[in-house]
């Protein structure tokens, strides 16, 4: 562990209240959490899109391409899903001083993972979406085959066979895309942060 007596924290000449008003918007992490095959990452990329063109600063961190390079260190025990989350946050928190908004898509299937996050950044800075969708149709969809996978034991601590996901105990937005387009998904979420007035 580091030792933190000889470490300064630096304040920034540039503040987190200077870039949004910079940018003219707030700044703010969106964290899709849901099953694997559930829409996260498909659900982000649609609001990246629709953020792009009203010209809203954001960028979007998608769990398997941060296991190419930040977190490729880690593997699927609790003990590294907790750090990969936490990793994370931290990366996140940064856009938001940086005055960004930051679309996260990972599983991220432990609750109290998810509020330590929450706990990183100020109220209305942390929107939690749980993507809903059944594990049925997750299955059904499975692009790469890993549900296939994980019940031929090719794939162990995968999430929803035989690792758990806990369900979000209050988020701010619940999308189910087992039952709308990924347009009406996208519009709900831009309405409840125009409705905050995020953006």
């Amino acid at each position: 562990m580091t030792d933190n007596r000889n470490i300064t924290w630096h304040d920034y000449t540039i503040t987190k209240k200077l870039r949004r008003d910079q940018n003219g918007h707030q700044s703010f992490i969106i964290w899709f959490t849901g099953l694997s095959g559930s829409g996260k990452s498909t659900i982000a990329n649609a609001l990246a899109k629709a953020l792009f063109i009203r010209k809203i600063n954001h960028y979007v961190l998608d769990g398997d391409n941060i296991r190419h390079g930040l977190n490729k260190d880690l593997g699927f025990s609790e003990k590294e899903r907790a750090e990969n989350i936490r990793r994370i946050g931290e990366v996140s928190k940064l856009f938001v001083d940086s005055g960004q908004v930051i679309l996260t898509a990972f599983i991220s299937p432990f609750q109290e993972d998810r509020d330590q996050v929450r706990r990183l950044v100020e109220p209305k800075e942390f929107i939690e979406i749980y993507v809903k969708c059944s594990l049925d149709e997750c299955e059904k969809r499975d692009p790469r085959k890993l549900y296939q996978k994980a019940r031929a034991g090719e794939i162990k601590n995968f999430t929803g066979i035989d690792s758990p996901y806990e369900e979000p105990v209050n988020p701010e937005l619940v999308i189910e895309t087992d039952l709308y387009s990924v347009e009406d998904c996208v519009n709900k979420i831009i309405i409840y942060i125009e409705a905050m007035k995020l953006i």
